[in-house]
């Protein structure tokens, strides 16, 4: 008979007060809430991760490309080696950034990961052992309350409706006696009812005190027993949010790249290189190789031909001398020649191959920084999935796919799975309409 008891069977539920009969309940679905809570935070990590690579790949493209337009454009000197310092800084911040992805996946989201296992304990019919445990933990420290509560709730009812046929009594007889069409035999039997009635609003009323004290001594008990059983959820929730708290951190350390040598020191260098241009030097350097300073091989009096012919008669010694250098046969210029980097004067082969947008758009179209380069290269940062045999899976959760490469389903649904689960915790499968794509491992089980 307790095995099939039902403390919420016939009580009414009067307030949301946790006390009131089943309301335990929100208590034990708390636990339930934790580990979906658990996958929801490590979606959140991953769909983080996965921005970091994506912006980590934008930042290596937009410096492989800059870094060329510029090398081969008509900008020089100091200027030049402060504009490339930019295509520095974001190479050595797209390895930071990349680094960040690595440390979300490989330890934040395992250490979440790990911790849901060890916390949360399926069982072979459904559900947690741990919610069960509260559920009957909960259920039998109040069954003994709500078994009083049910007959405090008879007695009442009954009381009431005595008193209900009492008045109605009364006011039978009351009637009647201004009747005269009643014989004194009828009169007798309403008052008799009358009399009956009074009697069973006083059975009704002691028995009702009766059963309501009785439930007045059963509540400290039950007050106490359901105390404890509160308790031991609290302390598993405490066990929660603090890991919470602490992972928490743990990806704010790995996000705060403020707090990493290397990365103050990435742009501190990016400081000093813009700081060490210097027009003045780029001017004078402009001058002595693209300008005036530049040497001229004046046009001065020549001999006959016999002179030529003499001239082409030296020895191949003599001619390799004068091809080691510039040999100047006018006046020499005066002036500073600065050396640089040698840049060609002319830019028309710059100018023909680069083009400039018209306009500006953040749309993917427009985006230079798409994820095949120009050599049809694959984007380095995709990573291969090993083949698998499909399964079927059904949906534990509902799931709106983010990306156009996600797939959307709800709880309750089945699909196959094509590719077993990468290391970011994603599988690779297909829907009953035909649609491939994503979804998280955590979010399906496997069909038995």
């Amino acid at each position: 008979m307790s095995g099939s008891y039902d403390d919420s069977v016939g009580v009414e539920v009067s307030s949301d007060s946790f006390w009131e009969v089943g309301n335990y309940k929100r208590t034990v679905k708390r636990i339930d809430d934790g580990h979906r809570l658990c996958n929801d935070l490590m979606n959140c990590i991953h769909e983080r991760a996965r921005i970091e690579k994506v912006y980590a790949q934008q930042l290596t493209e937009w410096a492989k490309r800059w870094k060329q337009l510029v090398e081969k454009g008509p900008q020089y000197g100091t200027v030049e080696r402060a504009w490339c310092a930019f295509m520095s800084e974001a190479e050595k911040v797209s390895e930071l950034h990349l680094e960040v992805k690595g440390s979300l996946m490989n330890e934040d989201f395992e250490k979440i990961k790990n911790w849901q296992k060890e916390a949360f304990h399926k069982q072979m019919m459904g559900g947690f052992k741990e919610t069960k445990e509260a559920e009957d933990g909960f259920r039998k420290a109040q069954k003994p309350w709500a078994k009083k509560l049910k007959e405090v709730e008879a007695a009442k009812k009954a009381y009431h409706a005595a008193c209900k046929e009492e008045k109605l009594a009364i006011s039978r007889e009351t009637n009647s006696k201004a009747d005269p069409a009643l014989n004194p035999e009828q009169l007798k039997k309403l008052q008799d009812k009358v009399e009956r009635s009074k009697q069973d609003v006083l059975k009704t009323k002691e028995k009702y005190e009766k059963s309501l004290k009785e439930l007045d001594n059963a509540t400290p008990q039950y007050m106490e027993n359901m105390e404890q059983v509160f308790e031991q959820c609290q302390q598993f929730e405490e066990k929660r949010l603090r890991f919470f708290r602490e992972v928490l951190l743990e990806v704010q350390k790995h996000l705060d790249l403020s707090n990493v040598a290397s990365y103050k020191n990435i742009y501190r260098e990016l400081e000093q290189n813009i700081k060490t241009a210097d027009a003045v030097e780029d001017l004078r350097w402009f001058r002595a190789n693209q300008g005036p300073g530049m040497s001229m091989n004046w046009p001065q009096f020549e001999d006959d031909e016999w002179s030529a012919d003499l001239n082409r008669t030296l020895s191949r010694r003599e001619k390799k001398k004068a091809s080691d250098g510039v040999t100047l046969t006018g006046i020499n210029q005066t002036g500073d020649q600065v050396s640089q980097p040698n840049k060609h004067s002319s830019v028309s082969s710059y100018e023909k191959n680069q083009s400039y947008p018209t306009d500006w758009s953040d749309e993917e179209s427009n985006n230079p920084f798409s994820s095949t380069d120009a050599n049809g290269d694959t984007n380095p940062f995709d990573e291969d999935t090993p083949p698998a045999m499909e399964v079927r899976v059904r949906a534990l959760y509902d799931y709106e796919g983010q990306e156009q490469d996600e797939l959307s389903f709800k709880a309750g649904d089945e699909l196959t799975k094509m590719e077993n689960e990468d290391e970011q915790g994603w599988c690779k499968g297909r829907l009953d309409n035909g649609q491939v794509g994503l979804y998280p491992a955590n979010y399906v089980e496997p069909i038995q």
